[in-house]
C-alpha cells in the first residue's frame, strides 16, 4: 500500500498505547501493529519509562514508521496522571526525533472528530469506528490500543506529516491555533 505509514501513541506511564497503520492516498487504511506497552506502578518512575521506551523503540525498529503522532497532554484533575502521561508522551517524541522522524500532536477532541465526526464522542464509539475503518473482526482492545490506532488515523487524515517548519496550509485549525500559542509563549 502506498502512502503515509503512522506510528499513533496514545501515551500513558501504566499503559502506552500504540498502533501502526498504512494509509493510502485514497483514505483507506490497513492495520500493521497493535498493542500496549505496560509498566508497573511498583516500580521506580525511571524504570517505567525506560520500559516504555523499550516498547516503542521495539514498534519503530520493527515497522519503521513515516511520522509519529501522539496524543497532546491535557490538564486533568490527577496530577499524577497527567505528569505520567506527560513523561510518556516526552519520551515517544525523543524517540522519533532521534530517529529524524516527523511528529505530531493531537488532542483527544481532535482525534474523536477526525474517527467519529463528533468530538464528545465515547471510547466505544471509537474503537468501533477505528474496527470499522480498519476492517477489523473485533473491537482493539484494551481502549488505548484503540485510542493509538485512533490517533493515527487523525493524523494520516488530517493532512500528513507535520514537522517543524511545515506549511501552515498542512495544518489544521486546532494545529494552528497551538502553534500560534506556542509561538507567544516563547516570546
Amino acid at each position: 500500500m502506498s502512502g503515509l505509514r503512522v506510528l499513533g501513541i496514545d501515551p500513558g506511564l501504566t499503559r502506552c498505547g500504540v498502533g501502526v497503520v498504512d494509509v493510502a492516498r485514497d483514505r483507506s487504511a490497513r492495520l500493521v501493529h497493535v498493542g500496549v506497552v505496560r509498566s508497573s506502578p511498583d516500580e521506580q518512575p525511571g524504570m517505567r519509562l525506560a520500559r516504555i521506551a523499550a516498547g516503542i523503540r521495539e514498534v519503530l525498529d520493527a515497522h519503521r514508521p513515516d511520522v509519529v503522532a501522539v496524543e497532546r497532554v491535557f490538564a486533568q484533575q490527577n496530577r499524577s496522571t497527567v505528569m505520567g502521561t506527560a513523561q510518556a508522551s516526552g519520551v515517544a517524541l525523543m524517540l522519533a526525533a532521534e530517529r529524524g522522524l516527523p511528529t505530531a500532536t493531537h488532542t483527544p477532541s481532535e482525534v474523536k472528530a477526525a474517527i467519529t465526526g463528533y468530538g464528545s464522542a465515547d471510547k466505544l464509539q471509537v474503537q468501533t469506528m477505528v474496527a470499522r475503518v480498519l476492517r477489523l473482526d473485533a473491537l482493539p482492545q484494551p481502549a488505548d490500543a484503540a485510542d493509538a490506532l485512533a490517533i493515527a488515523l487523525c493524523h494520516a487524515w488530517r493532512g500528513g506529516p507535520v514537522a517543524a517548519g511545515a506549511p501552515e496550509r498542512a495544518l489544521t485549525p486546532a494545529q494552528r491555533a497551538w502553534a500560534e500559542a506556542e509561538k507567544r509563549s516563547r516570546r
